[in-house]
């Protein structure tokens, strides 16, 4: 069998590829639009569809098996199948106490009854994949085996490397860019393809080292409750991810603890049940052809942008609600897209949302608006309390931000008043709530006052300064003015200190950028504290035209390879992206 290491070919021609345009070096992928006729490529205009007739997939959270044959080990089972992985870093300190399986392969996919069933990629064959749901102190091991056709046909690469995003782990679990892996390819910073890879996630706190949270797991106010994990293959994040893989990952403890009949005065009884009250939303949208299959340009570098809204995978969808209290997880998952949502009511009217949490992170106390914004991949947990509407009261999830092309928003719509005073419907509606039946029971959640405290700031820790600038030269996305090398580390930061990074958006384009490993703390933005929303953790800082955010991190518990990129997605496979190595 010919194995086929693609690391010293693209290193020696990268920045020429990427000049052109090129989604990568010369691997000889074609765009979709090579793959439609020209009547479709032509007339990208979309099918009608119409809006609020499928209801919201809802997911239960996913069960774990028993065993894993072969058993998991420590070292790479290359012999059985597994992928040339680095060793598992401090196995022993959080031996897996229940083990899960993601089989990542194609699959069909309705969008909507008005379009045709097309083929995706998932894990396990679902858009989005399976929901997670664990709790801090109990470590696990995820196996997830890459059963993607080799010789795949279209846009994206059928190598696979997962993130889970934002968790403390360890590198080799972490999902670099370079760590992908297929039956016959694999990456640069790899040493062998595989059918399978072990992650190792220890849901630990950050600060598990600190002798202070010996006892405690690490650090509780460090803990991070709404991930999600997507693909992040070198080169090739943005079509993957486009095609379906992407899935939710939630994290509970004793404070926020999934249970909102808790007795333990810690618990904050926050709507739970994963699935019933407790609902994860990932927003993403997606173009189609006249014809109404999916289309995605592999040479576009500036950004993608769909003509049709999906809430967890389908389009427009409706969710019948209780009069009752809701949790809902907000996920920005498109690609290059910017929202900003409204709760309104038939009539266009601002209804208040309570947000709770940013970037899954549980804000210090709760904030009331009536509006949220969200870069890629950002997060907000929000509760509506829909108990004083009455049955048959029809509410809708709306964005009004204008955006038309990859350069980013470019404001959000002004509402105006009609002729009989009320605000017009400004906005695409894309989610419908129906308030259809009293709660079955007395409704015991709550939102209090206090959720969770903020670690402090300790800017003694800081040990070196950096400045990142992300800007664009000669059509190329670079950070310092160069492209993302898989194999050299811009910056070495020992464990146990922490920095201060300042992010500088240059030109007239945004960027949401994502460190990975350690949730950071905004400082200042443009010289001024950070607002309400964002002055808690944060693992994505979103950069304005020209905006100066400093950011305080630390760097805790594990050692090894990370990544720091754009999350527009095509920024970063178009090399907007750097790697930082955390050292002794």
């Amino acid at each position: 069998m010919s194995i086929f290491n693609p690391a010293r070919f693209l290193k020696a021609s990268r920045r020429q590829s990427l000049q052109l345009g090129a989604a990568t070096t010369a691997l000889g992928l074609l765009s979709s639009k090579a793959l439609v006729s020209p009547a479709q490529a032509k007339d990208p205009k979309p099918p009608r569809t119409t809006p609020f007739v499928v209801p919201l997939p809802v997911y239960q959270a996913k069960t774990p098996v028993g065993n894993l044959n072969p058993a998991p080990t420590p070292s790479a089972n290359v012999s059985g199948g597994e992928c040339g992985r680095p060793s598992q870093q401090r196995w022993a300190d959080w031996l897996p106490q229940k083990y899960y399986a993601l089989n990542v392969r194609q699959a069909q996919h309705s969008f909507h009854p008005e379009l045709p069933t097309q083929t995706i990629w998932g894990y396990d064959g679902l858009l989005p994949g399976p929901t997670l749901v664990e709790r801090y102190g109990v470590p696990i091991l995820l196996r997830i085996h890459n059963e993607l056709p080799a010789n795949t046909v279209g846009f994206g690469s059928p190598e696979i490397s997962t993130h889970l995003h934002n968790l403390h782990c360890a590198s080799g679990s972490d999902g670099f860019a370079g760590d992908y892996y297929g039956a016959t390819k694999f990456g640069p910073t790899l040493t062998g393809p595989g059918a399978y890879k072990d992650h190792h996630y220890p849901n630990c706190y950050a600060g598990y080292d600190d002798p202070r949270y010996y006892g405690t797991n690490g650090d509780p106010r460090e803990a991070l409750g709404t991930l999600f994990y997507h693909d992040h293959r070198l080169d090739f994040t943005a079509p993957n991810i486009y095609r379906g893989l992407f899935g939710f990952y939630l994290l509970f403890d004793e404070i926020d603890s999934g249970n909102e009949l808790d007795t333990n005065p810690k618990a904050l009884r926050l709507p739970s049940g994963v699935g019933r009250y407790d609902i994860p939303l990932a927003f993403h949208d997606m173009q189609f052809d006249s014809s109404g299959y999916l289309l995605f340009d592999q040479f576009a570098t500036k950004g993608i942008l769909g003509n049709k809204f999906c809430v967890n995978g389908k389009v427009q969808p409706f969710f019948s609600v209780e009069r009752r209290k809701y949790r809902f997880r907000l996920l920005n998952a498109s690609l290059s897209r910017f929202y900003e949502f409204y709760l309104t009511d038939s009539n266009g009217l601002n209804q208040s949302l309570t947000y709770i949490g940013n970037d899954g992170n549980l804000l210090p106390g709760p904030l009331t608006t009536s509006k949220l914004a969200l870069g890629n991949a950002e997060r907000s947990d929000v509760v509506i309390d829909f108990s004083s509407y009455p049955i048959g009261t029809r509410l809708y999830l709306v964005n009004r931000l204008v955006q038309t092309d990859g350069r980013g928003p470019e404001g959000a719509l002004v509402n105006t008043r009609g002729p009989d005073g009320l605000l017009t419907k400004a906005g695409t509606q894309l989610l419908r709530f129906e308030v259809d039946r009293d709660p079955a029971s007395a409704d015991m959640s709550r939102v209090p006052s206090t959720l969770r405290a903020l670690p402090p700031i300790n800017l003694a820790e800081v040990v070196k300064n950096r400045r990142f600038e992300f800007d664009k030269e000669n059509e190329v996305w670079t950070v310092n003015g160069k492209i993302f090398d898989v194999e050299k580390a811009v910056a070495s930061c020992k464990r146990g200190t922490a920095e201060i990074w300042t992010l500088k958006g240059k030109g007239g384009w945004h960027h949401p950028v994502h460190i990975h490993l350690e949730e950071g703390r905004i400082l200042t933005r443009n010289g001024k504290p950070p607002a309400a929303h964002e002055a808690g953790r944060k693992d994505v800082f979103v950069l304005a035209p020209n905006d100066e955010v400093r950011v305080f991190i630390r760097f805790r518990d594990f050692l090894g390879k990370y990544m720091m990129h754009c999350h527009n997605l095509t920024h970063e496979d178009h090399a907007m992206m750097i790697r930082f190595d955390i050292v002794e």
